[in-house]
């Protein structure tokens, strides 16, 4: 049984296709086949039924893969531990961070980080909150960027900012909110939302249902882009709110349609997580002091009250 063996095993279980996770792991089919068959044959078991379209684990399959995973994560700590005690910050380093921070946080960081790591290969990938915690727990991210607490066994969560709510507030119904927003007078009905997925949705639904305002839509449309809710606003269909970095992107025009909420802000909580066997330590305890290192001087508001990124 060997580390390679057990790392094309996990492959093919991740992506229930032997061509796909020779493709992934950067080897020919017939060899990653080849290598699992001999797996198979030592343990005197067959991990994956075949016969099946995708491929699917056996029952003694997800047991072994699981296994597997423990033991691909402890080899890859020894390698943590040569670099850290040789003090070699390098090597590939994979970050999830969800679409709503990562146009705002990640301009503010990345140029400066690779600069001051250059032996840091950091790779950054898109995903809900839902896909970074899976590809956390299977060794595919080595840290996070989410909307938190999410309060996750196994998941360490270092917070990095909170970041207030602004609505973008059209003419038609700025009467309504005069010059700061009173949770209590928003209605979900004229809110547009991001679509189904992003925690930013969750958060701003936990904030209407705190204000008891739920009722029937007349309108209804779920984009993923905030520059169409601002464009859907402009055309009166309703209003929506903002994360305060987004906010400052806006031209001057616009910027003319965002109110702040009244203290304390309703605000979102961003965190750099973490699996608690904390492989590559040295690497996320340096992106987490290069992001603070930058955010400091761009989130200023203190009195905020935290809304929860978890469907209510």
């Amino acid at each position: 049984m060997t580390i390679t063996q057990l790392l094309y095993t996990i492959a093919v279980a991740e992506y229930k296709n032997f061509t796909l996770a020779a493709e992934k792991s950067f080897v020919t089919q017939p060899t990653l086949s080849m290598q699992i068959q001999k797996l198979e044959e030592e343990l005197g078991v067959q991990i994956f039924d075949r016969s099946t379209k995708p491929i699917q684990l056996t029952s003694i399959g997800e047991v072994i893969v699981e296994q597997a995973k423990k033991i691909v994560g402890e080899s890859n700590r020894i390698k943590d531990i040569i670099d850290q005690e040789k003090g070699f910050i390098g090597g590939d380093f994979k970050v999830g961070i969800i679409p709503t921070v990562t146009p705002t946080l990640l301009p503010m960081f990345i140029k400066s980080f690779i600069n001051k790591y250059p032996k840091i290969h950091l790779i950054i990938e898109e995903y809900t909150t839902e896909e970074i915690i899976v590809r956390l727990k299977n060794g595919s991210l080595d840290c996070g960027i989410v909307a938190t607490p999410l309060e996750i066994e196994d998941i360490t969560e270092k917070v990095l900012y909170y970041e207030p709510f602004v609505g973008y507030i059209p003419p038609p119904f700025k009467a309504k909110f005069g010059s700061e927003i009173s949770i209590e007078n928003l209605d979900i009905k004229d809110v547009l939302l991001l679509q189904d997925g992003h925690c930013f949705r969750d958060g701003i639904i936990n904030i209407c249902k705190t204000a008891n305002s739920i009722s029937k839509k007349s309108f209804s449309l779920e984009s993923g882009s905030f520059e169409t809710l601002i464009q859907l606003s402009k055309e009166g269909l309703g209003y929506t709110l903002l994360p305060y970095l987004h906010s400052l992107q806006l031209n001057e025009e616009d910027k003319t349609n965002l109110i702040q909420f009244e203290s304390p802000k309703p605000a979102r909580e961003i965190s750099l997580i973490y699996t608690k066997n904390e492989l590559k330590i040295h690497i996320i305890h340096a992106l987490y002091e290069s992001i603070l290192g930058v955010i400091r001087g761009a989130i200023l508001f203190q009195d905020v009250k935290i809304i929860s990124p978890k469907k209510k």
